[in-house]
């Protein structure tokens, strides 16, 4: 969820990929990303590659251990080819490329799909205690931050969120989500934080490839579920869900799962996507764009089911 693009020098990339892929690129397949960015490469040797260039962080390395646990254990994610490894001031890794793909699985089972593999990656995913600490978790689901003020900074961005005036119904939103989400809590696992269309690709219904391996964090389960039930889209990658599409999502999850939420877990899976669809429209609110994230009627019901 970040929004400027690095640059990479590519005689640097090269030598990058010589050393820890052992060919040089021969070919640039696509570029995109924001604060990270994400390059395609065909190597000398034939095989194509998607290299990720971004800030030096700890939990970079616990995230690719994730993804590996995950893909061992079957999990439609691309294959690690490093570790995290420096590049210059950054850190890189790479991965098999999965090209292909539909946008989204067919619309009369978007919920069901989307709750599915995500039920499946929790399912799948590694205890916390067996990798490296997940810290710290990206702004957008860091509801429980230890700085002062309401709202976290933001990783691409020196604004101060919590400075910003106006638009005090999202301030409202999210100082009532969080206040929900800090009155219940439940065992921790592991999963992703940025259940957004644009993050997954479909062979039908099935899940074809899952992205964005920098966004597993340690959650309680509802918490992980309420962001993703916010996020996913059945429409098109770039309309998140609406009211009716969230209760969808969250009961296809308990089915997936096997077992129902508790009323407490229930509302704090609703008071999570409040959080994070605030967060986001927060910043929207704060850099002067159209705040399309929440709107506050669709706030208000949210909070109703979250219970605050």
């Amino acid at each position: 969820m970040s929004r400027r693009t690095r640059a990479v020098d590519p005689g640097r990339l090269a030598r990058w990929c010589l050393e820890h892929l052992g060919s040089p690129p021969s070919e640039e397949l696509f570029r995109s990303g924001f604060l990270s960015a994400v390059i395609g490469l065909r190597l000398a040797d034939g095989r194509e590659v998607v290299v990720k260039v971004r800030p030096g962080s700890p939990r970079i390395a616990a995230c690719v251990e994730v993804q590996r646990r995950l893909v061992e254990a079957g999990y439609p994610g691309p294959r690690p080819l490093t570790g995290a490894e420096p590049l210059g001031d950054d850190v890189a890794t790479a991965e098999a490329y999965v090209p292909g793909g539909a946008v989204l699985p067919s619309a009369e089972h978007a919920a069901v799909a989307f709750a599915g593999a995500f039920a499946e990656l929790i399912r799948l995913a590694p205890r916390p205690d067996e990798v490296p600490a997940l810290d710290p978790v990206p702004s957008w689901a860091a509801w429980n931050h230890d700085a002062d003020g309401l709202w976290p900074c933001p990783e691409d961005s020196d604004v101060d969120l919590d400075e910003v005036p106006g638009a005090e119904w999202i301030d409202d939103a999210g100082r009532r989500a969080r206040d929900r989400l800090r009155a219940g809590g439940s065992d921790a696992v592991i999963g992703h934080c940025d259940w957004l269309a644009g993050n997954l690709r479909w062979s039908g219904d099935k899940p074809l490839v899952v992205h964005d391996w920098d966004s597993v964090i340690v959650e309680s389960e509802a918490v992980l579920a309420g962001f993703a039930a916010a996020l996913y889209s059945t429409v098109s990658a770039g309309e998140l869900a609406t009211v009716e599409d969230t209760q969808r999502f969250l009961d296809a999850y308990v089915r997936a799962r096997g077992r129902e939420f508790s009323e407490d877990e229930l509302r704090r899976a609703w008071a999570a996507g409040v959080w994070t669809r605030a967060y986001d429209a927060k910043y929207q609110h704060a850099v002067g764009k159209p705040v399309t994230s929440l709107s506050e009627t669709e706030a208000r019901e949210r909070l109703r089911r979250a219970g605050c």
